[in-house]
C-alpha cells in the first residue's frame, strides 16, 4: 500500500515562508538540500510523518500563478476557536469560522487562511471524520 509522505508547493521567499509554517502549524525544519538552481525545504512536526516541501527556484523573481486547480493543504487541530485566535493575535489573517451542518448535523468546523504565496490552508477541528 502506498504511504502519502510530502506535499511540495513553489514559495518564492524561503524564509518568509519558513517563518509562516513554523508560527501557523508548528513545522519546523527537517531537511534542507541546496542545489545550484533551487532549494528544497522539507518541514513536518512530531504529529504526523508527512512532510511539507517548500521548493525555492533561486532565479525566480515574481510570484507564482496559482491557477485554478490548486484547491488547499488542510490540517487539523485539536481546539479550533483556540488555534483561530492564536492565528489573529499572530497577524496570520485567519479568514472566519465556518460550519458544515447539512441537514443540521455538523460534518465539519474550519477555517482557511493563506500563506505568503497564496496557497489556502484549511485548518478542521479534530471532530467526526477528521478526528
Amino acid at each position: 500500500m502506498a504511504k502519502m509522505i510530502h506535499s511540495m508547493i513553489r514559495v518564492l521567499d524561503e524564509a518568509r515562508s519558513v517563518a509562516f509554517y513554523e508560527t501557523a502549524f508548528g513545522l519546523k525544519i527537517a531537511d534542507r538540500m541546496d542545489f545550484d538552481e533551487f532549494t528544497l525545504v522539507y518541514m513536518s512536526n512530531p504529529e504526523a510523518g508527512f512532510e511539507l516541501e517548500l521548493t525555492i527556484n533561486k532565479d525566480r523573481t515574481e510570484p507564482y500563478d496559482l491557477g485554478d486547480g490548486y484547491g488547499h493543504l488542510a490540517v487539523s487541530v485539536a481546539d479550533l476557536a483556540a488555534e483561530h485566535a492564536r492565528f489573529a493575535d499572530a497577524g496570520l489573517a485567519p479568514r472566519k469560522i465556518v460550519e458544515l451542518a447539512p441537514g443540521g448535523t455538523t460534518v465539519a468546523k474550519f477555517f482557511f487562511v493563506a500563506d505568503p504565496d497564496g496557497y489556502q490552508i484549511e485548518v478542521l477541528e479534530r471532530s467526526g471524520r477528521f478526528a
